[in-house]
């Protein structure tokens, strides 16, 4: 006869019955479950390991008390899939389809990677936060980043092996290898967006399990700023380079395959050895896949200032700008191994070019209207060393995009183009390293590791070494046989521009290196500051502006004197009044008025030159003025797309200098009701209230703004501030248009309601942003231009680059 125990009662059948509110018999305390509804009976003996492990599982993930935690084990083994019949005893409330269901929920729970399903809240249940698990994506998204570490993994080994194949294709002239490294470049992009999906996705359920995430992070963060925070950081930011130098990788090798034969397999074992560099320093220095347990039950957030809409577009095309460099680069130094830079080697890097230009011109200008409206201080460019990091290549890939021009049409200036481009990427390496390393304090100073820029550094060094080593090597071989014929050619205006632009960049470079140098000589920490660049890049750039309104007129080869002056007069004349203008408004300051100068000065031989050209085509065509411009600007796009984008640069440069001219500026303490005056504008304060944002409290005070004493709007700025990071941020509210801006930032709380109120008329800053919209209008243009000769075929190529 069975006896009955403690947990049990016995019935006829034999089998044990366990109590309603017991646990099965014959587990150790630290396995007890909660009361569970009553459950069909089982014999003892069909208790086996499976189901022993599993209770300790399930006893781990119901939050028991702390006591019988600390006497289960600290990490239990995971459970091996139970069987049907055991699933079916173990959850005798659940249809057959969520029992599976409900033993993985429980084993994810165990792993603290199980969320809370009431997500969207950023509640997490009791026993999720009494055990301290994060709240994680699950399963899933554990499992994904596991996924993207493999897939980034295996890039690294690709890129390995395309420089390998690449390398024995071009020594041995092995078609099979360099398939295989070609088809090695294209895998790796799909396995690098595979890796980043990983890291947004778990940035989307905000998944703590993963360090990156918990770091930049919360669940009250908005889904913009979620799928932003992917470069909001250190890790993050190299991982969204390395997408696109895989992407810009795949889609050279795609298009050029066949058009560069010779040179496709150093092309593809530069950029592999490019990809090799970053992949290897996130997958072993700098990974965005690292998992912490157990999981914290919170993000510490994206830091304040980086969430702002403008932030979804500024850094990806600050970036998409630097790495699509890299493609004209891996021409480069394959045209350097080769001892040959022709003319289908310009044309083959014109497009990639323009392309980065653009792409980096829209990054900086993105930046500066970010560090406007969000900084709060009434300017948009203050030389941070930040901002000068991205100048840098700028400058330098302007210089490049102009003499390029001089090797297409008149076979010149071949070292000097290929130096250019290695400096320019050189300095893109060197604008990442500045920025990700933390050397230099700057307003951006939120995504560094000064741990890791020591690889940063020595990877640069092996560029440049390799890059420069390469010019050096072949200077002899690629010096152009055509000499410069005249001081008034085209050419030699472009070649002028070039120095002033390298100039301006070395100056550039010197102050924002300068500190570190010191500190590392001396140990003494010192500051360069905008008058320094003021004083010395300023004039240089004043000189490129009057160049563009000489270079474009000026013919090749060269120029009677007596015709040059008969057509620049004019624009000298214009370029004279514009100056008196500027004296009689009240402008004193020496280079601001040579900048009005050179401004009127090209915008007047800009107008005239294209005039010129749109009556010489009536005169043979016989149309309209505007059918005639047509017809000029569709034969001739790459002529006239550079005329627009001068055009855009005059534009912006008469933006930047009536704002820094003539701005207005006042920092006032005012009470409710007080008022001042800004531009044409007489500005109200009303008060202050309090605002609760989605993951901030904010106090917002409230402006009206009348005009000739009519009411025009209400302004709004605020003073946010944000618990995750304890960091104050400040909005200004800014009223454009085309006239000026008046621009609004609330600063302290005083007594009896006062507040400190700073306030800024920008006149004419609009067109600064306008002009911006004009030069990208302009690269437009040029890059849908037809290349001035035909694209070489490939044979010919062949047969070219072997004679050569």
């Amino acid at each position: 006869m069975a006896r009955a125990g403690g947990h049990g009662r016995v019935h006829g059948t034999g089998r044990v019955q366990p109590a309603p509110a017991a646990h099965p018999p014959d587990l150790p305390d630290a396995a007890r479950l909660p009361a569970a509804p009553p459950a069909p009976a089982f014999r003892r003996r069909r208790y086996s390991r499976h189901e022993r492990r599993h209770a300790h599982c399930l006893a781990f993930a119901a939050g028991l008390s702390q006591r019988h935690r600390d006497r289960a084990p600290r990490r239990p083994r995971r459970c091996r899939a139970l069987r049907p019949d055991h699933r079916r005893r173990l959850y005798p409330d659940r249809p057959p389809a969520r029992r599976r269901y409900a033993d993985l929920r429980l084993r994810g729970a165990l792993r603290g990677t199980y969320r809370s399903r009431n997500r969207h809240s950023g509640a997490r249940s009791q026993r999720d936060a009494a055990d301290g698990r994060g709240a994680g994506g699950g399963i899933v998204t554990a499992s994904l980043v596991k996924i993207g570490l493999s897939a980034a993994t295996t890039a690294f080994a690709l890129s390995l092996f395309a420089i390998l194949a690449a390398t024995l294709a071009a020594r041995g002239s092995r078609p099979a290898f360099l398939v295989g490294a070609r088809n090695a470049l294209i895998v790796n992009f799909a396995l690098v967006t595979l890796a980043a999906f990983t890291v947004v996705w778990s940035f989307v359920v905000t998944d703590f399990s993963v360090l990156y995430v918990a770091e930049n992070a919360n669940s009250r963060l908005p889904l913009l700023y979620r799928l932003t925070a992917l470069w909001g950081a250190h890790e993050g930011s190299l991982l969204l380079w390395l997408w696109y130098l895989c992407l810009f990788s795949a889609i050279a090798v795609a298009i050029d395959w066949r058009s560069h034969p010779l040179s496709m397999p150093w092309i593809i074992a530069t950029l592999a050895a490019v990809q090799a560099g970053f992949i290897g320093f996130i997958v072993f220095l700098s990974s965005p896949f690292r998992e912490i347990f157990p999981a914290p039950p919170e993000g510490r957030d994206l830091n304040p200032l980086l969430q702002d809409p403008g932030l979804a577009f500024h850094p990806p095309l600050l970036y998409m700008g630097y790495v699509a460099f890299s493609v004209p680069f891996a021409f480069a130094i394959a045209a350097l191994i080769r001892g040959h830079a022709g003319a289908e080697w310009v044309r083959a890097v014109r497009r990639w070019t323009l392309f980065a230009w653009a792409a980096l011109t829209s990054g900086i200008m993105l930046g500066g209207y970010w560090a406007y409206y969000e900084l709060g201080w009434g300017g948009y460019w203050a030389w941070d060393p930040v901002e000068n990091a991205s100048f840098l290549p700028w400058l330098t890939g302007t210089a490049f995009l102009h003499s390029i021009m001089a090797q297409d049409r008149r076979n010149m200036f071949h070292t000097w183009n290929v130096f250019l481009i290695v400096t320019t990427f050189a300095l893109s390496l060197l604008g990442t390293f500045l920025v990700r390393s933390g050397v230099l304090t700057s307003v951006h100073s939120f995504a560094v590791d000064p741990g890791r820029g020591t690889y940063m550094l020595a990877f640069l060094a092996v560029v440049m070494v390799a890059g420069y080593g390469l010019v050096i090597w072949r200077a002899e071989r690629l010096t152009a046989a055509t000499q410069l014929e005249s001081a008034w050619s085209r050419e030699a205006m472009l070649l002028v521009n070039n120095l002033f632009l390298l100039a301006a960049a070395a100056v550039v470079l010197l102050g924002t290196l300068y500190p570190l140098i010191v500190e590392a000589v001396s140990g003494d920490r010192v500051t360069v500051g905008a008058p320094y660049f003021n004083k010395v890049a300023i004039p240089m750039l004043v000189a490129v502006v009057f160049l563009m309104g000489i270079g474009p007129v000026v013919p090749w080869r060269s120029i009677k004197a007596r015709r040059l002056t008969d057509f620049l007069r004019w624009p000298a004349l214009v370029a004279l009044v514009a100056v008196a203008v500027a004296l009689l408004a009240g402008v004193r300051e020496a280079i601001g008025i040579a900048a009005i100068g050179a401004v009127a000065f090209t915008l007047a031989a800009t107008v005239l030159d294209f005039r010129r050209s749109v009556a010489a085509h009536r005169a043979v065509a016989k149309g309209g003025w505007l059918s005639s411009a047509w017809r000029v600007m569709r034969n001739a796009r790459q002529r006239y797309g550079g005329m627009i984008v001068h055009l855009g640069i005059l534009v912006i440069a008469f933006g930047m200098l009536a704002s820094g001219l003539f701005q207005q500026s006042v920092i006032v303490s005012l009470k409710p009701g007080e008022s001042i005056a800004l531009g044409p504008y007489h500005v109200t304060f009303r008060g202050v209230e309090s605002i609760d944002g989605p993951n901030y409290r904010a106090r917002a005070g409230r402006f009206d703004v009348s005009r000739d004493g009519v009411p025009v709007m209400e302004m709004r700025p605020e003073k946010r501030s944000y618990q995750e990071r304890q960091m104050v941020t400040t909005e200004a509210a800014i009223a454009s248009s085309l006239m000026g801006d008046l621009y609004l930032v609330l600063g302290d709380e005083a007594a009896q309601g006062a507040a400190t109120v700073r306030g800024y008329w920008n006149p004419l800053i609009l067109w600064l942003w306008v002009g911006w919209l004009v030069v990208l209008v302009g690269a437009a243009v040029a890059g849908s231009a037809r290349l001035y000769g035909a694209r070489t075929p490939a044979a010919a190529t062949v047969a070219q680059e072997q004679t050569a």
